[in-house]
């Protein structure tokens, strides 16, 4: 089978509104298999080693992706 991640470019929000991004985030972990956000990576997109996590954490090689 397949399996999906999302990555993002979020930040940690410390806004009125937080419970939306929260509520967005299980969403997205609801759906897919992995959800990497750059804020807690310490890295961003498109810097590679936010893909280099990402096929880390799939447990995949790049060629087979």
């Amino acid at each position: 089978g397949f399996r999906t991640c999302v990555l993002t470019n979020s930040w940690l929000d410390d806004t009125s509104w937080r419970s939306l991004t929260a509520a967005l985030g299980q969403r997205l972990r609801r759906r897919f298999h992995l959800v990497l956000e750059s804020c807690r990576l310490g890295r961003r997109k498109p810097e590679p080693e936010v893909f280099s996590c990402a096929l880390e954490a799939l447990g995949v090689q790049p060629h087979e992706v």
